[in-house]
């Protein structure tokens, strides 16, 4: 199994994609971490990914950026 971490805010219209497609399929093996209301998970976001791009989903604590390259990992390796 992988650890997964999505980083996202609510008002992005590509977490929001990604949020949904998350809701949609029931994977709540991934843990959500909203960085406008969680500072230390901004802070995380920026040190580990060096940037404060979202949504950032972190496999296994490597990130994938892009809301259409972290749905299709997420279709080639949950669904």
């Amino acid at each position: 199994m992988f650890d997964l971490v999505l980083y996202y805010y609510p008002t992005c219209p590509y977490c929001r994609k990604v949020t949904r497609f998350i809701d949609k399929h029931d994977l709540e093996e991934i843990e959500l971490k909203n960085i406008n209301q969680n500072e230390a998970a901004e802070t995380e976001l920026i040190k580990v990914g060096g940037k404060r791009q979202v949504p950032c989903l972190f496999i296994d604590g490597e990130p994938l950026y892009e809301s259409s390259d972290i749905i299709n990992w997420l279709k080639s390796n949950l669904i």
